[in-house]
Protein backbone atom coordinates (compact mmCIF):
# COMPACT_ATOMS: atom_id res chain seq x y z
CA UNK A 1 0.00 0.00 0.00
CA UNK A 2 1.58 3.74 -1.13
CA UNK A 3 1.47 5.99 1.35
CA UNK A 4 1.55 10.01 1.31
CA UNK A 5 -0.51 9.64 -1.89
CA UNK A 6 -2.36 13.26 -3.09
CA UNK A 7 -5.20 11.95 -5.31
CA UNK A 8 -7.74 13.53 -2.88
CA UNK A 9 -5.96 16.43 -2.21
CA UNK A 10 -8.42 19.66 -2.43
CA UNK A 11 -11.27 17.86 -1.28
CA UNK A 12 -13.38 18.27 1.97
CA UNK A 13 -14.62 15.37 3.60
CA UNK A 14 -16.82 15.10 6.58
CA UNK A 15 -16.69 11.84 9.28
CA UNK A 16 -19.28 11.93 11.19
CA UNK A 17 -18.66 9.78 14.44
CA UNK A 18 -14.52 9.99 14.00
CA UNK A 19 -13.68 9.57 17.75
CA UNK A 20 -12.50 5.97 17.77
CA UNK A 21 -12.04 2.63 15.43
CA UNK A 22 -13.77 3.04 11.78
CA UNK A 23 -14.59 6.33 12.15
CA UNK A 24 -10.48 7.18 13.00
CA UNK A 25 -9.17 5.00 10.65
CA UNK A 26 -11.26 6.51 8.19
CA UNK A 27 -10.57 9.96 8.87
CA UNK A 28 -6.75 9.14 8.86
CA UNK A 29 -6.74 7.31 5.37
CA UNK A 30 -8.40 9.87 4.04
CA UNK A 31 -5.77 12.30 5.46
CA UNK A 32 -3.06 9.94 3.65
CA UNK A 33 -4.43 10.55 0.34
CA UNK A 34 -4.53 14.31 0.87
CA UNK A 35 -8.15 15.34 2.20
CA UNK A 36 -9.24 17.83 4.34
CA UNK A 37 -11.52 16.38 6.75
CA UNK A 38 -14.07 17.28 9.63
CA UNK A 39 -13.78 14.85 12.15
CA UNK A 40 -17.00 15.09 14.13
CA UNK A 41 -17.82 13.60 17.51
CA UNK A 42 -19.26 14.10 21.22
CA UNK A 43 -16.06 13.07 23.08
CA UNK A 44 -13.13 15.78 23.11
CA UNK A 45 -9.97 16.43 25.68
CA UNK A 46 -12.66 18.31 28.11
CA UNK A 47 -15.64 16.16 28.27
CA UNK A 48 -16.54 12.30 27.25
CA UNK A 49 -19.78 11.42 25.61
CA UNK A 50 -21.89 8.74 27.77
CA UNK A 51 -19.66 6.05 25.49
CA UNK A 52 -16.91 6.34 28.16
CA UNK A 53 -14.60 6.21 25.89
CA UNK A 54 -10.93 8.09 26.62
CA UNK A 55 -10.31 8.46 22.06
CA UNK A 56 -11.15 12.15 21.02
CA UNK A 57 -11.70 13.86 18.15
CA UNK A 58 -8.86 16.23 18.81
CA UNK A 59 -6.27 12.87 18.70
CA UNK A 60 -7.87 12.03 15.20
CA UNK A 61 -7.92 15.46 13.88
CA UNK A 62 -4.19 14.93 14.62
CA UNK A 63 -3.55 11.69 13.06
CA UNK A 64 -4.82 13.18 9.71
CA UNK A 65 -2.74 15.80 9.56
CA UNK A 66 0.26 13.84 10.60
CA UNK A 67 -1.11 11.85 7.92
CA UNK A 68 -0.63 14.55 5.60
CA UNK A 69 -4.23 15.86 5.51
CA UNK A 70 -5.59 18.83 7.32
CA UNK A 71 -7.86 17.70 10.43
CA UNK A 72 -10.18 19.76 11.61
CA UNK A 73 -12.21 18.49 15.19
CA UNK A 74 -15.44 20.04 16.15
CA UNK A 75 -17.59 18.79 18.56
CA UNK A 76 -20.98 17.73 17.48
CA UNK A 77 -23.89 16.20 18.81
CA UNK A 78 -25.32 14.04 15.92
CA UNK A 79 -28.88 13.96 17.29
CA UNK A 80 -28.96 17.69 17.23
CA UNK A 81 -30.28 19.72 14.31
CA UNK A 82 -29.02 22.90 15.42
CA UNK A 83 -25.94 21.58 15.90
CA UNK A 84 -24.86 19.65 12.37
CA UNK A 85 -26.34 22.69 10.88
CA UNK A 86 -24.15 24.83 12.33
CA UNK A 87 -21.15 22.47 11.41
CA UNK A 88 -22.42 22.17 7.57
CA UNK A 89 -22.64 26.43 7.77
CA UNK A 90 -18.93 26.31 9.00
CA UNK A 91 -17.81 23.97 6.14
CA UNK A 92 -19.03 26.04 3.86
CA UNK A 93 -18.17 29.19 5.15
CA UNK A 94 -14.30 27.25 5.61
CA UNK A 95 -13.96 25.78 2.26
CA UNK A 96 -17.08 26.41 0.16
CA UNK A 97 -17.20 22.60 -0.47
CA UNK A 98 -18.09 18.98 0.73
CA UNK A 99 -16.60 15.97 -1.68
CA UNK A 100 -17.94 13.05 0.66
CA UNK A 101 -19.59 12.31 3.82
CA UNK A 102 -19.24 9.35 6.20
CA UNK A 103 -21.71 8.77 8.31
CA UNK A 104 -20.07 6.72 10.74
CA UNK A 105 -21.98 7.95 13.69
CA UNK A 106 -22.86 4.82 15.96
CA UNK A 107 -22.35 5.30 20.36
CA UNK A 108 -24.78 2.33 20.69
CA UNK A 109 -22.79 -0.48 22.33
CA UNK A 110 -23.43 0.12 25.88
CA UNK A 111 -27.30 -0.51 25.08
CA UNK A 112 -26.61 -3.74 23.58
CA UNK A 113 -27.97 -6.68 25.14
CA UNK A 114 -26.98 -10.05 23.59
CA UNK A 115 -28.68 -13.10 22.75
CA UNK A 116 -32.02 -11.36 24.33
CA UNK A 117 -35.56 -11.38 22.56
CA UNK A 118 -37.39 -7.88 22.17
CA UNK A 119 -39.62 -8.42 24.71
CA UNK A 120 -36.80 -8.68 27.19
CA UNK A 121 -34.51 -6.37 25.94
CA UNK A 122 -34.59 -2.75 27.89
CA UNK A 123 -37.09 -0.66 26.01
CA UNK A 124 -35.14 2.65 26.65
CA UNK A 125 -32.31 1.22 25.74
CA UNK A 126 -33.32 -0.07 22.54
CA UNK A 127 -34.89 2.60 21.47
CA UNK A 128 -31.90 4.71 22.05
CA UNK A 129 -29.56 2.82 20.49
CA UNK A 130 -31.97 3.21 17.07
CA UNK A 131 -31.68 7.13 17.94
CA UNK A 132 -28.21 6.56 17.76
CA UNK A 133 -27.81 4.47 14.84
CA UNK A 134 -30.17 6.21 12.40
CA UNK A 135 -31.59 8.86 13.66
CA UNK A 136 -28.34 10.79 13.25
CA UNK A 137 -27.53 9.47 10.04
CA UNK A 138 -30.73 11.04 8.44
CA UNK A 139 -30.15 14.36 10.39
CA UNK A 140 -26.76 14.35 9.16
CA UNK A 141 -27.08 14.12 5.81
CA UNK A 142 -30.72 16.36 5.71
CA UNK A 143 -27.78 19.34 6.34
CA UNK A 144 -24.94 18.32 4.63
CA UNK A 145 -26.65 17.06 1.24
CA UNK A 146 -27.31 20.17 -0.17
CA UNK A 147 -23.70 21.12 -0.08
CA UNK A 148 -22.48 18.24 -1.27
CA UNK A 149 -24.88 18.64 -4.46
CA UNK A 150 -23.45 21.60 -5.53
CA UNK A 151 -20.56 19.48 -7.82
CA UNK A 152 -20.84 16.46 -8.94
CA UNK A 153 -18.86 13.33 -7.55
CA UNK A 154 -20.41 13.55 -4.00
CA UNK A 155 -19.98 10.91 -2.44
CA UNK A 156 -21.74 9.35 0.75
CA UNK A 157 -20.30 6.36 2.90
CA UNK A 158 -23.15 5.05 5.32
CA UNK A 159 -21.05 2.87 7.93
CA UNK A 160 -22.93 -0.17 8.91
CA UNK A 161 -22.07 -3.63 10.03
CA UNK A 162 -23.04 -6.77 7.91
CA UNK A 163 -23.46 -7.49 4.09
CA UNK A 164 -26.39 -7.86 1.57
CA UNK A 165 -24.37 -11.31 0.81
CA UNK A 166 -23.15 -12.94 3.50
CA UNK A 167 -25.68 -11.38 6.22
CA UNK A 168 -29.12 -11.57 5.06
CA UNK A 169 -30.55 -13.51 8.11
CA UNK A 170 -31.36 -11.95 10.97
CA UNK A 171 -28.43 -11.31 13.72
CA UNK A 172 -29.92 -12.65 16.57
CA UNK A 173 -27.03 -13.22 18.88
CA UNK A 174 -27.35 -9.33 18.71
CA UNK A 175 -30.89 -8.53 18.89
CA UNK A 176 -33.96 -6.88 17.39
CA UNK A 177 -32.60 -3.43 17.36
CA UNK A 178 -29.15 -4.01 16.80
CA UNK A 179 -30.10 -5.84 13.49
CA UNK A 180 -32.57 -2.85 12.73
CA UNK A 181 -30.32 -0.24 13.10
CA UNK A 182 -27.32 -1.71 11.15
CA UNK A 183 -30.29 -3.18 7.75
CA UNK A 184 -31.48 0.33 8.28
CA UNK A 185 -28.44 2.15 7.33
CA UNK A 186 -27.95 -0.06 4.06
CA UNK A 187 -31.34 0.67 3.17
CA UNK A 188 -30.66 4.67 3.69
CA UNK A 189 -27.17 4.15 1.31
CA UNK A 190 -29.77 2.64 -1.24
CA UNK A 191 -32.25 5.61 -1.00
CA UNK A 192 -29.48 8.37 -0.85
CA UNK A 193 -27.94 6.54 -4.06
CA UNK A 194 -31.24 6.99 -5.85
CA UNK A 195 -31.85 10.76 -4.71
CA UNK A 196 -27.87 11.58 -5.29
CA UNK A 197 -27.96 10.10 -8.78
CA UNK A 198 -29.66 13.18 -10.92
CA UNK A 199 -26.56 15.06 -9.54
CA UNK A 200 -23.96 12.95 -10.20
CA UNK A 201 -23.86 11.31 -6.87
CA UNK A 202 -22.95 8.42 -4.81
CA UNK A 203 -23.79 6.44 -2.04
CA UNK A 204 -22.88 3.43 -0.81
CA UNK A 205 -22.92 1.29 2.45
CA UNK A 206 -19.82 -0.36 4.10
CA UNK A 207 -18.83 -2.76 6.55
CA UNK A 208 -15.47 -3.52 7.90
CA UNK A 209 -15.26 -7.57 9.61
CA UNK A 210 -15.05 -8.35 12.54
CA UNK A 211 -12.93 -5.07 13.80
CA UNK A 212 -10.44 -4.81 16.22
CA UNK A 213 -11.04 -1.58 17.75
CA UNK A 214 -10.10 0.00 21.03
CA UNK A 215 -12.98 -1.57 22.48
CA UNK A 216 -12.78 -4.83 21.56
CA UNK A 217 -8.83 -5.09 22.12
CA UNK A 218 -9.62 -4.20 25.92
CA UNK A 219 -12.51 -6.92 25.94
CA UNK A 220 -10.03 -9.74 25.39
CA UNK A 221 -7.02 -8.23 27.21
CA UNK A 222 -4.87 -7.64 24.50
CA UNK A 223 -3.43 -4.87 22.03
CA UNK A 224 -2.70 -4.35 18.35
CA UNK A 225 0.08 -5.45 18.99
CA UNK A 226 -0.25 -9.24 20.44
CA UNK A 227 -4.06 -9.50 19.02
CA UNK A 228 -3.56 -13.50 18.00
CA UNK A 229 -3.63 -13.98 22.10
CA UNK A 230 -7.00 -13.21 22.27
CA UNK A 231 -7.82 -16.42 19.80
CA UNK A 232 -6.73 -18.65 23.06
CA UNK A 233 -10.16 -18.20 24.15
CA UNK A 234 -11.95 -17.13 20.94
CA UNK A 235 -10.36 -19.08 18.08
CA UNK A 236 -12.38 -17.22 15.51
CA UNK A 237 -10.84 -13.69 16.35
CA UNK A 238 -7.69 -15.17 13.61
CA UNK A 239 -10.13 -13.34 10.89
CA UNK A 240 -10.49 -10.13 12.88
CA UNK A 241 -8.87 -6.98 11.16
CA UNK A 242 -7.94 -3.59 12.19
CA UNK A 243 -9.71 -0.62 11.41
CA UNK A 244 -6.75 0.56 8.85
CA UNK A 245 -8.30 -2.25 6.59
CA UNK A 246 -11.85 -0.08 6.63
CA UNK A 247 -10.26 3.21 6.63
CA UNK A 248 -8.25 2.23 3.53
CA UNK A 249 -11.41 1.05 1.44
CA UNK A 250 -12.97 3.87 2.17
CA UNK A 251 -9.98 5.78 0.70
CA UNK A 252 -10.31 3.78 -2.53
CA UNK A 253 -14.06 4.64 -2.98
CA UNK A 254 -13.06 8.21 -2.59
CA UNK A 255 -10.49 7.80 -5.07
CA UNK A 256 -12.05 5.88 -7.33
CA UNK A 257 -13.08 8.11 -10.46
CA UNK A 258 -15.76 5.25 -11.64
CA UNK A 259 -16.81 4.83 -8.12
CA UNK A 260 -20.66 5.09 -9.22
CA UNK A 261 -20.69 1.63 -10.38
CA UNK A 262 -21.43 0.64 -6.10
CA UNK A 263 -23.77 3.13 -5.66
CA UNK A 264 -26.58 1.98 -3.36
CA UNK A 265 -25.10 -1.62 -2.65
CA UNK A 266 -23.36 -2.06 0.52
CA UNK A 267 -19.83 -3.30 0.04
CA UNK A 268 -17.20 -4.90 2.99
CA UNK A 269 -13.54 -3.85 3.20
CA UNK A 270 -12.46 -7.55 3.03
CA UNK A 271 -14.11 -7.65 -0.49
CA UNK A 272 -12.68 -3.66 -1.53
CA UNK A 273 -9.11 -4.35 -0.49
CA UNK A 274 -9.51 -7.55 -2.94
CA UNK A 275 -10.65 -4.64 -5.59
CA UNK A 276 -8.91 -1.94 -4.82
CA UNK A 277 -5.40 -4.18 -4.48
CA UNK A 278 -5.15 -2.89 -0.88
CA UNK A 279 -4.06 -4.28 2.79
CA UNK A 280 -4.94 -4.44 5.79
CA UNK A 281 -1.74 -2.58 8.03
CA UNK A 282 -0.05 -5.89 8.60
CA UNK A 283 0.18 -6.82 5.12
CA UNK A 284 -3.01 -9.54 5.48
CA UNK A 285 -6.20 -9.20 3.57
CA UNK A 286 -8.91 -11.09 5.68
CA UNK A 287 -12.11 -11.46 4.13
CA UNK A 288 -14.51 -11.37 7.37
CA UNK A 289 -17.51 -11.89 6.22
CA UNK A 290 -16.71 -15.12 4.19
CA UNK A 291 -15.53 -16.98 6.51
CA UNK A 292 -17.85 -16.35 9.28
CA UNK A 293 -20.58 -17.91 6.69
CA UNK A 294 -18.34 -20.53 5.31
CA UNK A 295 -16.27 -21.50 8.71
CA UNK A 296 -17.67 -19.96 11.74
CA UNK A 297 -21.22 -20.08 11.64
CA UNK A 298 -20.81 -24.00 10.45
CA UNK A 299 -18.93 -24.78 13.56
CA UNK A 300 -15.67 -25.69 11.72
CA UNK A 301 -12.54 -25.18 13.30
CA UNK A 302 -10.83 -22.05 13.66
CA UNK A 303 -8.81 -21.53 10.25
CA UNK A 304 -8.37 -18.21 8.36
CA UNK A 305 -6.10 -20.43 5.48
CA UNK A 306 -7.57 -18.93 2.39
CA UNK A 307 -9.17 -15.91 3.88
CA UNK A 308 -6.68 -13.98 4.95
Amino acid sequence: MVVGMDELRGKVALVAGASRAAGRAVAVELGRRGATVYATGRTTREQRSEMGRPETIEETAELVTAAGGTGIAVRVDHLVPDEVSALVMRIEREQGRLDMLVNDVWGGDRYMEFEKKLWEHSLDGGLRMMRLGIDTHAITSHFALPLLIRRPGGLVIEMTDGTTEFNVNYRADAGYFYDLVKVSVQRMALAQSEELRPYGGTAVALTPGWLRSEAMLEHFGVTEENWRDATDNEPHFVISESPTLVGRAAAALAADPDVSRWSGQTLSSGHAATVYGFTDADGSRPDAWRYMEEVQSKDKPADATGYR
